[in-house]
């Protein structure tokens, strides 16, 4: 079945800790996995971030929720029980636990709203729209969107650029991700067209233990299996392991599944992902502003 959203979990939460016993949220996640039918697959799928299992950050949020509200209190490192207003909670035997629902709680209604609105001469007469996603998961979309119109506009800069800027970008970008040597050195590997097919060659590695062969291709329309037969003809011309086919436009699928069987090896790199690695590593993009996210270190407070 689909991952419950955070407000579907945060009533088995509450139910689970009925018991009056301490509780830790890794218990809870596999109880409540096993509640919801959950596949391993589903328990390990991960936010976009992937730092963290969708599920996890899910069953953590609504724990953060109930505690907000008053309906469960922490008990340190990892630990809940559920309060005595946890527990008259379930006595009115609700149908679902929201958010919409939490705000009845003085708490709950600062902590989502702030001091300014939480009081009890505060308007809640303003309709709550139901939300389906935490707090972090908002985030990381709203992150993850941001990023993917931003590589829409740096796309379109690249495609509107000279061949000669094109070129450099390729440089930037390879020596930005750490392969090449010096700056001069890369600049002067790359953008030398010779006659077997091959745009420029750059180390690996700052040593110069291995090379490799690269084609930049500054094109709108998709690079089919004959160009990429073409690169690897060239690439055993050199004897080489090792290439590179970047373009601003994309791949064909005959071209793709054509790379992915061969031997050297080819990577190939279209212009979305040529926009995300700019990206990625600070190449043609600043950063605005960074909104740092903090956990709590458990083994600060750690007595023992």
């Amino acid at each position: 079945m689909p991952i419950p959203d955070f407000q579907s979990i945060m009533l088995p939460l509450l139910e689970l800790a009925s018991d009056g016993k301490e509780h830790t949220l890794r218990e809870s996640r596999e109880i409540l996995a096993q509640e919801f039918n959950l596949s391993d697959k589903e328990k390990d799928e991960l936010l976009p971030s992937g730092r963290q299992p969708i599920f996890t950050n899910r069953v953590s949020w609504s724990k953060v929720y109930l505690t907000q509200a008053g309906l469960l209190q922490s008990r340190g490192r990892g630990l809940f029980q559920i309060t005595e207003q946890g527990r008259k909670h379930l006595r009115a035997q609700p149908e679902k636990i929201s958010v919409k629902l939490l705000e009845q709680y003085p708490n709950f209604f600062e902590f989502r709203y702030g001091p300014h609105k939480g009081t009890k001469n505060a308007d809640r007469s303003t309709p709550t729209e139901d939300i389906s996603q935490t707090p972090e998961e908002v985030l990381e979309i709203a992150h993850q969107r941001l990023g993917s119109e931003l590589a829409t506009d740096v796309l379109a800069l690249v495609k509107n650029s000279s061949p000669q800027f094109f070129e450099k970008l390729v440089v930037e970008v390879l020596l930005s991700m750490g392969y090449g040597g010096s700056r001069k050195e890369a600049g002067a590997a790359i953008g030398k067209a010779d006659d077997e097919g091959i745009d420029g060659v750059i180390n690996e590695d700052r040593l110069g233990l291995d090379v490799i062969y690269i084609q930049a291709k500054k094109w709108d329309s998709s690079v089919g299996r004959p160009e990429i037969q073409k690169f690897v003809g060239a690439l055993h011309g050199k004897n080489s392991r090792k290439g590179v086919f970047i373009t601003t436009g994309t791949f064909t699928s005959g071209a793709i599944d054509y790379a992915g069987r061969i031997e050297p090896k080819v990577v190939l790199i279209n212009g979305k992902h040529l926009a995300e690695f700019m990206i990625d590593f600070n190449v043609g993009v600043i950063p605005v502003a960074t909104y740092p996210v903090k956990r709590v270190d458990s083994d600060f407070f750690n007595e023992d």
